[in-house]
């Protein structure tokens, strides 16, 4: 079983715009990959280096934010193409989770999958939150999914999370892969039981 996540805490980072797309995640050039090794280090990389492979002024960029683990997004975040690069390249890029209006269905799904913990706010809590980030990049975010909270500064913002997935981080059950190898001996029993290639099953027809 995957490890159970009930919190996150640590220093967040304010990605702003809305619609932000895969393709701006991680630039299609790095699909071409065999593993999702390395991603972490092309996250944005369009939007965060030139032509030449000097920095521009991005927020991760930004020395204040090094080492963050908590992106804050706006709304529509994850949208275009289904590719399962954009949350790798997050999470290999250090980020545990992300905090926004609202996420494109398939890269939320590919999220939870992975550990990488979406979960939203009320339009005015995350500009609340934005603001606060930006004024105080050093102190840390909490996100409390048994509480249904997040914690910044003195204030409290009530979060939401499709109740599904919050109940797979909670449990540890967000991991497909693990589950599949935790029922592999009912798996085995089951197949066990089937008749071999080739024999006739108990309706005559056959198998």
């Amino acid at each position: 079983m995957s490890k159970a996540i009930t919190r996150v805490r640590g220093r967040a980072v304010v990605i702003p715009g809305d619609e932000i797309d895969t393709d701006r995640i991680i630039p299609a050039r790095y699909l071409k990959a065999i593993t999702f090794d390395g991603l972490g280090e092309a996250l944005f990389y369009d939007e965060r280096y030139d032509q030449s492979g000097n920095p521009k002024d991005h927020p991760l960029n930004r020395p204040e934010h090094q080492g963050a683990s908590i992106m804050v997004v706006g709304a529509g975040f994850g949208s275009g193409s289904s590719r399962e690069h954009a949350p790798q390249a997050i999470k290999r890029a250090g980020f545990k989770a992300i905090v926004g209006e609202s996420f494109a269905e398939i890269f939320f799904g590919n999220a939870i999958q992975i550990g990488l913990v979406c979960v939203t706010l009320a339009p005015e809590d995350l500009g609340v939150l934005a603001e606060w980030v930006e004024a105080h990049p050093q102190d840390e975010v909490e996100i409390d999914l048994e509480a249904g909270e997040v914690r910044f500064g003195d204030r409290v913002a009530p979060l939401e999370i499709r109740e599904s997935a919050r109940e797979a981080l909670v449990s540890g059950r967000w991991d497909p892969l693990d589950e599949l190898l935790e029922a592999m001996e009912e798996i085995e029993r089951f197949d066990a039981t089937r008749p071999a290639p080739g024999r006739r099953g108990s309706y005559g027809g056959k198998r």
